[in-house]
């Protein structure tokens, strides 16, 4: 019986998350990210507390793709903003993201709060009414997402008048498909 418990174990520890994950449960927080522009509103809602903190990720940082001037429709002397993000309820991860952004279509104080607190792109920025572009969505790790990713988003976040704001690549946890 011990041994049977054991070989059980050690199956589910060398299983990739995504197959441990029910379908499902990634199906859901799919068609859920995509009937919302706010990413950070579907993990908000699937929080019991209500409550996502996006602590700083260093060290980590993915490289830009080479486009992104031109994927944000910024000008060659324009500096994009960067900020790459643990996302959780409760200190359970649902994601990381890594966000690049352009910092003159924020408000100064967005710019603060992204650069000194703990509060999500997507709350911070809300008030600017974005709207979100998926750019391409994968079961498991995109690149620049940890292993243990279910599910990968990349998206474009626009402005009402079209002008790009940001530019995502969401790497959800096996936590976000069990909320």
């Amino acid at each position: 019986m011990r041994f049977a418990l054991i070989g059980a174990l050690l199956a589910a520890a060398s299983t990739p998350a995504h197959a441990r994950v029910s379908q499902r449960g990634i199906d859901a927080l799919e068609a859920a990210l995509n009937a919302q522009d706010s990413a950070t509103a579907v993990l908000t809602a699937r929080c019991a507390s209500g409550a996502i903190t996006a602590t700083p990720v260093r060290g980590e940082d993915a490289l830009p793709a080479p486009d992104l001037n031109d994927t944000l429709s910024m000008a060659e002397t324009d500096e994009p903003g960067y900020r790459h993000v643990r996302l959780s309820c409760g200190g359970v991860v649902l994601s990381q993201a890594h966000n690049w952004y352009v910092p003159a279509r924020l408000t100064p104080e967005m710019n603060a709060a992204l650069a000194t607190t703990d509060t999500p792109f997507g709350k911070v920025a809300a008030p600017l009414l974005f709207q979100r572009q998926r750019l391409n969505t994968q079961r498991g790790a995109a690149p620049g997402c940890p292993t243990d990713t279910v599910l990968s988003q990349r998206a474009l976040l626009r402005l009402p008048d079209g002008r790009p704001l940001a530019l995502v690549v969401e790497c959800y946890t096996p936590a976000a498909a069990a909320q």
